[in-house]
């Protein structure tokens, strides 16, 4: 069983990520990945505060962007405590961590982002993954620090039975997702017909759209035939189209 990679998106102090990476071993849990730190990596201040969990940190996986973070992920998790404009399922960590097991078990690759302290993660972000984590805190004070939000999603991962996988679940976990990477240049193609169509007007609003539709990918769990299928079809108009042009 594969177990779910828990990628710091931006993280601003070495401290917090000492200390998720603490709580992430606490349960079991020894994949993370690190998106741009604002610090630099390595960070002493990181491995200060990991103290026993300071080999985790020395695995940890540093990248440049979140779609790069993410390109291997059959599903990702964004968390997050701000309302979004952004359509996506929003499941709490316990169903979050639930569907991860059944996927795990399947094989699959699932991710889970954390955004920076201060901002939390970014709509382009989000619109990057398949679902949102939302922890039922309070409304007047619903910020959780990086560690803390780590400790929660990591318990419930911990918590999880093989008996509390559910069937719909399994099923979904059955098919053979597309990489992240895949739907990335799946949300390429299509921008670039787009483009060449004047779909993007006017352009003023043309970056929104273009945020819309890969929320939109990202939210549908295409599988990998299914991007196969778009991709024929985007080739198969374009193929037409300069055929009438003749």
């Amino acid at each position: 069983m594969i177990a779910p990679s828990f990628i710091l998106v931006r993280p601003q102090m070495g401290e917090n990520i000492g200390a998720a990476a603490r709580a992430m071993l606490n349960f079991g849990l020894d994949r993370m990945r690190i998106v741009d730190p604002r610090d630099g990596w390595p960070n002493p201040k990181a491995v200060a505060m990991a103290s026993g969990a300071g080999r985790l940190l020395d695995h940890a996986g540093l990248f440049p962007t979140v779609q790069a973070a993410i390109a291997d992920c059959d599903f990702v998790f964004a968390t997050t405590a701000r309302g979004r404009e952004l359509v996506k399922q929003v499941v709490t960590p316990e169903r979050a961590m639930e569907m991860t097991r059944a996927m795990a078990a399947e094989g699959k690759r699932v991710g889970v982002l954390f955004g920076p302290e201060r901002t939390g993660l970014e709509n382009e972000d989000v619109a990057l993954a398949n679902a949102i984590v939302t922890v039922p805190v309070n409304p007047d004070f619903p910020s959780l620090n990086l560690a803390q939000c780590a400790l929660l999603l990591g318990y419930e991962w911990r918590r999880q039975t093989d008996l509390a996988i559910v069937p719909e679940v399994m099923g979904l976990a059955r098919t053979e997702f597309a990489a992240r990477v895949d739907v990335e240049k799946l949300g390429d193609h299509f921008e670039e017909r787009l483009e060449a169509a004047g779909f993007f007007f006017p352009p003023d609003k043309a970056e929104n759209m273009k945020l819309n539709l890969r929320n939109m990918w990202a939210r549908l769990g295409l599988t990998r035939a299914e991007v196969q299928t778009f991709h024929g079809m985007l080739r198969q108009i374009a193929f037409k189209l300069k055929q009438q042009g003749e």
